[in-house]
Parts: structure tokens; C-alpha cells; sequence
């Protein structure tokens, strides 16, 4: 797949990378979503990195190792010139049970450097280029953990130090340790919490944001059918916005959404991840297309201007706190340090 013109950048804070402006999230290709395509993946991830996504995204429990494992193929079967130009950005921690529960999350420093060896080897690399903790351990300061990760930077196994899922005052003592470049939190038209201490301590400490959830797990995609069956092992079958009252209510906020989508000539999907590229060059989106036609219409996001009159139009229509139901079932939001 190719673009009329040079997909555009940003850099992940002041101490990170520089990285499409867009990053594929590819946890879907592996788990949460119900069954996907490996050929069909490792297609899109090609088609991702020709287009000029440099950004790759996953973590080592996503389908315990096997997107790590996944993208290695892709990336092995990759031209060179594609190949080098990858970055990856790994989540670790998680624990997980055979039957795929989570257990809890591990930050404990041994624990950290054990994560990032197994993930060298799935991945096939000498380095990872963003590491973080999934969700902090509330057992072990944020400090040991960030401490550790500094100690595979310096080793050369890791390149710039990330966080996931932190509320600021955490973000302020990371980043006391070690230069952080990013911040990997949930931010979208209907998840907007980021915005009212969290992304301004982002700010102060030149720390970027990388942003998934962009389309709140298709559910503001305007793909997503309001009699839709979910498979046993989908997510969003758990997932509050899913549910009920919750789910027509929400697919009500994407009806008014398309209206202006319509008005542009552009999809839902395309106005959605443009407003979230509107809220900031230190905002780099993560689109979570498992497929070649969904990450076309995801990158058609970067062509989409939105105006001051599209933007006043958009807040009309979804303003902050106009979703129903939480972003995670009540025992997932327990381990999110940015809720509290």
C-alpha cells in the first residue's frame, strides 16, 4: 500500500523518538477482539509500514507472546529498508493465568529485566525501543520499577522509557528517575479524563502522549452494528460501554457524529482519530486496524482538517462525559492509576 505524500511525523516527547504520526496498535491481531487472521495480520503490519507507520505497538501478554511473535514474522518478512525503520513499543507486567485471566502486574526490578529478555527473544531484536510497565504494581514504587528499565537502557536493550495507564502525580515521580518520552493512556471523544491533570503534567515534563482507544474498541468506529454478536472470547462483551441501555445510548453519540462526518465526506472513524490528532502534536494516536481496509480508512484520518466550526460541532454532539458506562469492567478500573 502506498500514500500520495509522506506519512507525517511526531516526536514522543522531548527525550523520545520521532514516529508516524499514527502508530498500529496490533493487540487485536492476537487477542480481546475474538479470532483474527495471522496472514491477514502480518498483511496489514506490511501494508502499515509501507504507508510510513513506523509505530508498532504490543505488549507480552497480548495472547501470551503471540503478537510479540507475530510481529517478529512480520517484520522478518518485511523488505530491510521497512524493517529497520520499525519501532516497537512493548508493554509488560501482566499475569496471566492459563485460562487467559489477568492476576495482577509485576514491577518488581528482577521481574522487569526477566519481561524484557522474553520479549528480546519473541521479538527477535536486540532492543525494544519504548518499554513500560502495563499497569503500575502497587506493591513496588514506581521509582524501582522506572529504575530498572533505566538499567536496560543503559545495557542497550531498551531505547526510551515509557508509562501506561499513570495519573500525574505518578508521572511527576517517574520522571524523577529517568527521562520518560511517553505516556500510553486511553483518549478519546468519549474517553477524556487524560485531559484535567493528567495530560497537563504530561505537558510540564515534556513527556508525549500515545494515545489508544481512539475509537473506544470500534465502538465510535461507526462500524460497530447495534445488534451485533460479539464472540465468547470478545472484550467488549464485558465492557460497560457495551452493554445495554449503555450501548444505545453510546451508538446514539455516534449517529449525531456521523452526521458530521457526512457533511465532510469523510467516515466516523476518520473524524474520530482526527479530533484526537487535533488535540495536540505531542498526541501520537494508536489505530488498532487488524485488516488492510480498516488501516486505509484510519490513515485517510491524516488528510481530515478540522476547523474551528468542525470542532464546535464535534463538542455539541459528544462533549466531555457524554458516555454511558465505565472504559473497563469495575475490577480492571481497580488497577488503573490514572482513575484515582
Amino acid at each position: 500500500m502506498t500514500t500520495s505524500r509522506p506519512t507525517p511525523t511526531r516526536a514522543l516527547g522531548v527525550t523520545g523518538p520521532q514516529v508516524s504520526a499514527l502508530g498500529l496498535g496490533c493487540m487485536g491481531m492476537s487477542a480481546l477482539y475474538g479470532e483474527a487472521d495471522r496472514a491477514e495480520s502480518v498483511a496489514t503490519i506490511h501494508a502499515a509500514l509501507e504507508a510510513g507507520v513506523t509505530l508498532l505497538d504490543t505488549g507480552d501478554f497480548y495472547g501470551m507472546g503471540h503478537n510479540e511473535l507475530l510481529i517478529n514474522e512480520a517484520l522478518r518478512t518485511a523488505p530491510a529498508a521497512l524493517r529497520e525503520q520499525a519501532l516497537t513499543s512493548v508493554k509488560f507486567g501482566a499475569l496471566r493465568t492459563v485460562e487467559g485471566g489477568f492476576t495482577g502486574y509485576d514491577g518488581r526490578p528482577n521481574a522487569v529485566k526477566n519481561f524484557a529478555a522474553y520479549s528480546l527473544q519473541r521479538l527477535g531484536t536486540d532492543h525494544i525501543d519504548i518499554y513500560r510497565i502495563a499497569r503500575i504494581d502497587p506493591d513496588v514504587p514506581i521509582e524501582e520499577t522506572v529504575g530498572a528499565i533505566a538499567e536496560l537502557v543503559e545495557a542497550g536493550h531498551v531505547r526510551h522509557i515509557g508509562l501506561s495507564e499513570v495519573g500525574a502525580e505518578t508521572l511527576r515521580r517517574a520522571a524523577t528517575v529517568a527521562p520518560i518520552s511517553d505516556l500510553q493512556i486511553e483518549y478519546s471523544l468519549i474517553s477524556r479524563g487524560v485531559e484535567a491533570e493528567i495530560l497537563p503534567a504530561a505537558r510540564e515534563l515534556g513527556i508525549g502522549i500515545t494515545a489508544y482507544g481512539v475509537l473506544s474498541r470500534g465502538l465510535i468506529s461507526g462500524h460497530f452494528g447495534r445488534d451485533r454478536a460479539l464472540a465468547p472470547n470478545d472484550f467488549r462483551g464485558m465492557s460497560p460501554r457495551f452493554q445495554g441501555d449503555n450501548l444505545r445510548h453510546n451508538l446514539d453519540l455516534v449517529d449525531r457524529l456521523r452526521k458530521i462526518a457526512e457533511q465532510k465526506g469523510v467516515s466516523v472513524a476518520q473524524v474520530a482519530i482526527a479530533w484526537v490528532l487535533s488535540r495536540g502534536e505531542d498526541i501520537v494516536p494508536l489505530v488498532g486496524a487488524r485488516r488492510r481496509d480498516r488501516l486505509t480508512e484510519a490513515l485517510g484520518a491524516l488528510d481530515v482538517s478540522l476547523g474551528a466550526d468542525d470542532l464546535a460541532a464535534i463538542e455539541a454532539a459528544v462533549p466531555a462525559g457524554a458516555a454511558a458506562g465505565d472504559r473497563y469492567p469495575a475490577g480492571q478500573m481497580a488497577h488503573l492509576d490514572s482513575e484515582r
